[in-house]
């Protein structure tokens, strides 16, 4: 390295022809410098993976520490610290590597070696100006970028020819670049869920955090400072076992990583797909997966690496481990407990039963298409499979007080025996007012009221009132009740009387009146 002692303007100029493409034998005759002196500076450039026209960018000051003359710094020694310089890089993307760290290892290897502070220098100066502008590190399994692209995607409908536009949703690990990318149709709650799941499945593994746009089906406020995440998007997070970390708004810089990844696979992902045509999403997802694994296997030109390699080298150790069933998005909503101690959830048009002592009290319910558990102050009081019938009540016998136990046990089969005991007219007669009701406490209220004629008449006019009822096209209390009070049951020439005077209420009554 003797030859290596010429000022800043000739260093220049051999980047400058070496820029143009000139050979080294050319360049150093046109400059009447030694061959040896500019091959060794080529060898540097090629050692450093420098670009010429990087290089020529650089101040004066840069270029002097990168290439000092002889009577500046010892070139082997810097040699053998530059050539540690993509380890090292790569070995600070790991959690809890540090400089200092690398530099002790490059001691105890190269007892002569530099000190800490013209370690730090050398190495610093190398990866801010030869990578480029110094950018955020990022440490393994720490992050996972979120995002929709801007563009869409086309699915042509074939029943009605119709295109359809597709949401693109994309998640990057920023150490390694590795990244997911899938279609769904829109960009709310429940999609970014399905998608976010089906992005750490593709990884194997769960990062400390999930840093995404302001989302609103993400984040329900957006802050500077304490953004409110939706409640679904956090349990999904907690299931996970990550945090939800939003980017700043107006903050371009905090979702930069995502953003670019979004350009490339525009032109990747995006350009390849435009010379086909897709009919449903499960053709579209396919063919991008297709095209994500050319994706991610990509040859990066200077670091003659692959972001699957990067991952799987570097950052899938580092990735939590996906819990053992995957996440089922959950609701929430806040109810008052009704009178008679249940919750209605209009979602399924059905009642669950909670504890007695929290009648009037307000709760929250929390549920999936599996369950759902209803809270007080954040602490569970009751757990219920979930129930899709329209009308139904899911109830749970200690949930009720002692007064509202005997209302729990009236089901048909109920009154249909106490209503056999009269006669089987009766019986008949009850199981039909039960059953034309869509909202069976009333059935059973006015099937109770039957039964309990019992007290004032006996089992033979009860049976022989139901029997005369039973023609009725609409089955009722008070037709019943309407029989028995004007002694009709023992009149059958009566009998077509009572049935237009009972089945034609007059309109401007109410009560029992209307049916005589």
């Amino acid at each position: 390295m003797a030859g290596l002692r010429i000022n800043i303007m000739e260093l220049r100029q051999i980047i400058r022809l070496k820029k143009e493409g000139i050979s080294n034998r050319k360049v150093a005759d046109m400059l009447h410098l030694s061959r040896n002196t500019v091959n060794d500076y080529v060898r540097i450039f090629e050692t450093h993976k420098l670009d010429y026209n990087d290089l020529s960018e650089l101040d004066d000051a840069a270029l002097m520490v990168l290439f000092p003359c002889k009577s500046e710094i010892n070139h082997n020694r810097y040699n053998i610290l530059s050539s540690y310089f993509n380890h090292f890089d790569s070995e600070l993307k790991k959690p809890g590597c540090t400089l200092e760290t690398l530099w002790k290892e490059y001691l105890y290897k190269h007892p002569d070696g530099y000190k800490h502070a013209q370690f730090n220098y050398h190495f610093n100066v190398w990866r801010s100006k030869i990578q480029g502008s110094f950018k955020i590190e990022h440490k393994a399994g720490e992050r996972v970028f979120i995002d929709f692209t801007g563009k869409k995607l086309p699915i042509l409908d074939k029943e009605t020819g119709e295109v359809v536009e597709v949401n693109v949703f994309v998640g990057i690990l920023p150490c390694s670049q590795y990244t997911f990318v899938m279609a769904v149709l829109t960009q709310n709650r429940e999609d970014l869920i399905e998608a976010l799941g089906h992005c750490l499945e593709y990884f194997g593994g769960v990062p400390q955090a999930i840093v995404c746009d302001n989302l609103k089906s993400a984040v329900s406020k957006g802050h500077k400072y304490a953004p409110q995440i939706n409640k679904s998007f956090d349990n999904f997070a907690l299931h996970y076992g990550c945090v939800v970390d939003p980017a700043r708004p107006y903050a371009p810089q905090d979702k930069a990583m995502v953003e670019g990844a979004v350009k490339l696979v525009y032109q990747r992902i995006f350009y390849p797909l435009s010379s086909h045509t897709f009919f449903n999403l499960k053709e579209l997802n396919q063919q991008i997966l297709n095209l994500l694994e050319r994706y991610n296997t990509f040859t990066f030109s200077q670091s003659n690496s692959t972001r699957l390699h990067d991952f799987l080298s570097i950052e899938r150790e580092f990735l939590q481990p996906l819990p053992s069933q995957p996440y089922s998005i959950r609701y929430f909503k806040k109810l008052k407990v009704q009178k008679m101690g249940f919750v209605y959830l209009s979602d399924d048009r059905h009642y669950y039963s909670v504890p007695y002592k929290y009648i009037g009290q307000q709760v929250e319910l929390s549920y999936n298409r599996h369950t759902i558990e209803i809270l007080f102050q954040n602490q569970r009081i009751a757990l219920h499979k979930r129930d899709f019938r329209a009308g139904k009540y899911s109830t749970n016998e200690a949930h009720l007080s002692s007064h509202h136990r005997v209302y729990s046990s009236w089901n048909l089969e109920f009154f249909q025996e106490k209503a056999e005991k009269i006669g089987p007219h009766t019986k008949e007669y009850i199981t039909r007012l039960i059953l034309k009701n869509t909202y069976p406490e009333i059935g059973y209220k006015q099937a109770m009221g039957i039964t309990m004629f019992i007290k004032e008449y006996t089992c033979e006019q009860i049976e022989l009132a139901c029997k005369r009822a039973l023609p009725f096209p609409t089955p009722s209390f008070h037709i019943i009740q309407n029989i028995l009070k004007n002694r009709m049951e023992n009149e059958p020439d009566l009998f077509s009387e009572v049935q237009v005077s009972v089945t034609t209420p007059h309109e401007n009554l109410r009560g029992p009146e209307a049916y005589i």
